[in-house]
């Protein structure tokens, strides 16, 4: 089944004149990057967008949700007025699938503890015209990649490892489920003009290095800032000889350097994955504008030219590198891995090793990890360490399991999990004797800070390719290097694994009984969607107060947190996904993670109006109940990782006016934007250190409050000092708008009432 097709063949017959056009407005010649963002332009232009600088209005072909994020995203949506979505939109249940015992009871489990919860997505989904994919469908982006993600087409999800569909020349990009709903309104969905990131790459991949390891080896490079701000594209002769499914992979764990998203330009590969997943049509239909669809010839020749920034790498020399502990941009390549454990203390044996999600777990990685294992039991070895394999897709996991390979990693114990997310989310049930040690355990996922996984803080993360997981399961360690490194066998020998070997794509292709889709009523609008007031899994929304309309005084400091704040320390995930359609619930769980900078410890922080030390919700919410605002004050890259809005939503509901920090990761400034809140960042970052336990903090300036213009922040000290600090923001003028109206879903509300 071909979805969208109509909608692509308009595509790509307007395609070439857009492109023709934006070549003049630029007045020189385009990356790839230029030419879909251009042609996705909501409103005609007649000058230049300035990269880094300007705002700009674009419109996606369609939206993609996963079901965590889909359920406050569709609470907004169906608030808003209109009777169906605007651009083609599917809704994913992957999030919500605890991983305990393996794939079959996993699955039973969730299906009747999220009954209610799927029951709402399916029944909303089947009234605004959404496409539903079941719980074990798989992970939305390995369904989009499988289904909806085509060469030059724009898509907006609401999960920050989006950007995989840039595997299939996409530009895809996570956000903020507001901004969803803009696009599914019909509404401009707006974003900063992004700066391009070149990179480079020639050469060829072999022996144990994997598509993985570009990845791990530019997050090594430009770290978890780097990307920032920044679309990364890949090029050269180095990338057209990757296949589809490994370029997603870079481009998946591209969210883990704050990259706007990453993408690849159309080749062969793209055009034989389209072909292999039943999409032979819009192979031939991208074959056909070919050359709209990758840079143009003068940026391959010079590309220090047309680019912000320009990486180069040679395949060829590339290693395999293991990253981490605790953040994903601390790269070690494998030869000096066994030095690293050593030298920084980290436990070398490996407890758990874990294969696919949705960074890795095509059909690819399941035949290379696969080969690896047969080696293994043909030299005498086993899995040192506990193993799991994560499908990615109903369709990959139906086709290796005809294939062998599901028997393969059995034969060592390996435990197949649901077609779901589980432990890279943190839905995870793990089984340790002490959940206080410290311990390793090393995954093909994408991201690995602290608690991400297991929820334990003692847990030590690696991140590596599948490959190199999976040989490390069978060593049973992480000092280890496959490249040279030995492993005795059950007859005492001392045997090297072979390199890994496998498919791009599967010799008997993709073959699958039930994919788990759910098209949508061709009409909605007798479907009831149910909402049960007594619910503690959904709550309907009610739309958050405008601002006031005078400066903002007397706010009292929450807390100011200490190094790294991701939004799994502001809104963590595993047991708490169980609350995501239901906003007061899941605000029990804001900034628990956080480091109280005054004591360094987690959950405890100051009540000015009683002294007394406490969680960090109860206290929000007692500021609220006395009518007073409050303030979070945080460190650099604040709200660094997932996409998800409740990290913004739920300071908004329980009272916190601004959110002051040095530096912010892109989405979570602007779901914080998207919520009515302010985001600011001190001018001087060394302000950070004026901020005491007991201020009281007032906001001026908000009444010319103006793109551009600083406010004022005045730190009133307990011991009667004061000291006065500028901050600055990148309001536009649209989202002062928002601010002024209460969130950007009062403004959506006002404009689609102006249109019917």
């Amino acid at each position: 089944m071909v979805f969208d097709l109509d909608l692509i063949k308009k595509i790509y017959k307007e395609m070439p004149a857009k492109v023709e056009a934006a070549r003049k407005i630029v007045g020189k010649p385009l990356t790839l990057t230029e030419k879909i963002l251009y042609s996705h332009l909501y409103n005609e232009t007649k000058k230049p967008h300035v990269r880094g600088k300007d705002y700009v209005d674009f419109a996606p072909d369609r939206v993609a949700m996963q079901d965590a994020t889909a359920q406050m995203a569709l609470l907004q949506f169906m608030t808003c007025g209109r009777e169906k979505v605007a651009v083609p939109s599917t809704v994913h249940c992957d999030h919500l699938i605890q991983a305990k015992v393996g794939a079959k009871k996993d699955l039973e489990i969730a299906v009747e503890t999220n009954r209610e919860v799927y029951d709402f997505l399916s029944s909303i989904s089947n009234k605004y015209g959404i496409g539903f994919w079941k719980a074990g469908a798989g992970i939305i982006h390995q369904v989009v990649l499988e289904n909806y993600a085509f060469p030059g087409g724009m898509m907006i999800g609401t999960d920050s490892h989006t950007p995989n569909a840039g595997g299939l020349g996409m530009v895809a990009i996570g956000v903020g489920g507001a901004d969803a709903v803009d696009v599914m309104a019909g509404l401009p969905w707006e974003l900063k003009m992004p700066k391009i990131i070149g990179v480079k790459l020639t050469g060829k991949l072999s022996g144990w290095a994997s598509c993985k390891d570009v990845i791990l080896w530019v997050a090594g490079q430009l770290t978890v800032k780097g990307g920032t701000g920044a679309i990364v594209e890949y090029f050269g002769e180095g990338a057209d000889s990757m296949s589809a499914t490994g370029k997603g992979t870079v481009c998946n764990m591209g969210a883990e350097i704050g990259a706007t998203c990453s993408l690849f330009a159309y080749d062969e590969k793209m055009s034989d994955y389209l072909k292999a997943t039943g999409r032979k049509e819009v192979a031939k239909l991208a074959d056909d504008i070919r050359e709209q669809l990758r840079p143009d010839p003068e940026v391959y020749a010079k590309p220090e030219k047309y680019y912000d920034q320009l990486l180069e790498l040679d395949l060829s020399t590339l290693e395999p590198y293991v990253n981490g502990p605790f953040t994903p941009d601390l790269a070690t390549p494998i030869s000096k891995m066994a030095e690293a454990v050593k030298e920084n203390g980290w436990p070398a044996k490996l407890e758990v090793a874990l294969i696919g999600s949705c960074t890795n777990s095509s059909y690819e990685d399941i035949s290379r990890s696969a080969s690896i294992v047969k080696n293994a039991v043909s030299k005498g070895l086993k899995a040192n360490s506990e193993f799991t394999i994560t499908p990615g897709s109903e369709q990959v996991r139906f086709t290796i399991e005809r294939d062998g390979f599901i028997k393969t990693f059995e034969s060592v114990g390996g435990i197949v999990l649901a077609n779901a997310c589980g432990p890279c989310i943190g839905q995870w049930a793990r089984h340790i004797d002490d959940p206080n040690r410290k311990n390793t355990i090393i995954t093909s996922f994408n991201r690995n800070f602290a608690k991400r996984n297991d929820g334990l803080a003692s847990t030590h993360a690696f991140v590596a390719s599948p490959e190199i997981v999976t040989a490390m399961a069978i060593a049973g360690t992480i000092a280890f290097n496959p490249l040279t490194d030995k492993i005795r066998n059950d007859k005492g020998e001392d045997v090297l694994l072979d390199e890994p070997s496998g498919f791009e794509l599967p010799p008997k292709g993709f073959a699958v009984e039930d994919a788990g889709y759910q098209a949508p009523a061709k009409d909605g609008s007798d479907v009831k969607v149910v909402v049960s007031p007594d619910s503690q899994r959904l709550q309907l929304l009610a739309a958050f107060a405008p601002w006031e309309g005078y400066d903002l005084q007397g706010l009292k400091l929450l807390i100011k947190a200490k190094g790294k704040c991701t939004t799994d320390h502001i809104s963590m995930a595993g047991p708490w996904l169980k609350f995501r359609g239901h906003l007061d619930n899941i605000s029990n769980n804001m900034l628990i993670g956080a480091i109280n900078f005054f004591n360094n410890e987690t959950d405890k922080v100051k009540n000015q109006l009683t002294g007394e030390y406490g969680p960090v919700p109860a206290t929000a919410r007692a500021y609220k109940a006395a009518h007073t605002g409050s303030v979070v004050v945080g460190d650099e890259n604040y709200g660094e990782g997932s996409s998800r809005e409740h990290a913004a939503m739920e300071p908004r509901h329980l009272g916190v006016r601004a959110i002051i920090v040095r530096s912010f990761a892109r989405i979570h400034e602007t779901n914080l934007k998207k919520q009515g809140m302010l985001a600011l960042t001190f001018a001087n970052k060394e302000d950070y250190d004026k901020v005491q336990e007991d201020d009281n903090i007032d906001i001026t300036g908000l009444t010319s409050f103006t793109p551009g213009e600083p406010l004022t922040v005045e730190l009133n000290h307990k011991d009667g000092t004061v000291d006065v600090i500028k901050v600055n923001h990148t309001y536009n003028a649209q989202q002062i708008e928002w601010f002024k109206a209460g969130g950007a879903l009062n403004v959506i509300r006002s404009e689609v009432a102006k249109h019917k």
